[in-house]
């Protein structure tokens, strides 16, 4: 079973029907601690900002279990979008520290005056970069694209953490994976076949 954590915030329905149509049955959405305790796999979605989503973990008296769920029982966790920010130690959108599952920051575009064309947030579809091998990403096809809208991305410490990679001005990581941990910045539910085979390989993990 997979838990989608509802936290407030995060296209919870979207995510949901995605998993439907790749014939996964069996998601829920949910904000009980007992769900998720028994979940095989956790989806932690999100949209909106970085201080906003912590403190709306922190409201639903979830930390705890999300942290077991990560560091100890090491369920396969999926964050998207913001959820993926969350997955990192902070972000320079605001103060508050994140779960820290992931060794990176969250860090703002910098768009100098070369690349003063580009406009911040980075919004629309865009071609991303397999940077390592994993059960992820297996039978995207090539050139994967995914749909995206954000102002700040993950920027790992560890090089071997990053999944994808994408180009905006810069490159910059759009997916991470450190074991059981996952993250993607893009919007895997509106990416039509791409994100259909990413959210399938997620599930079959």
């Amino acid at each position: 079973m997979i838990a989608i954590v509802n936290y407030g915030i995060g296209n919870l329905g979207s995510i949901q029907n995605m998993l439907i149509k790749v014939g996964s049955t069996d998601s829920v959405i949910t904000s009980e601690v007992t769900v998720i305790e028994q979940a095989d796999k956790i989806i932690l979605p999100g949209v909106g900002a970085f201080d906003k989503g912590m403190e709306k973990i922190h409201e639903s008296g979830l930390l705890q279990t999300l942290n077991k769920a990560a560091k100890e029982d090491k369920k396969p966790i999926l964050g998207i979008c913001l959820g993926m920010q969350l997955l990192t130690k902070g972000s320079e959108e605001g103060s508050l520290p994140g779960l820290g599952w992931i060794d990176a920051f969250t860090v703002r575009f910098q768009i100098n005056d070369d690349l003063a064309h580009l406009k911040v947030p980075h919004m629309g579809w865009n071609e991303v970069k397999i940077s390592k091998e994993h059960p992820l990403v297996n039978e995207l096809t090539v050139p994967p694209r995914f749909y995206f809208v954000h102002s700040y991305y993950v920027k790992c410490m560890q090089l071997q953490d990053e999944l994808l990679s994408c180009h905006y001005g810069i490159d910059f990581t759009c997916a991470v994976q450190h074991e059981n941990i996952m993250g993607v910045q893009f919007h895997a539910e509106k990416s039509h076949k791409f994100g259909m085979q990413l959210l399938k390989n997620f599930a079959s993990l």
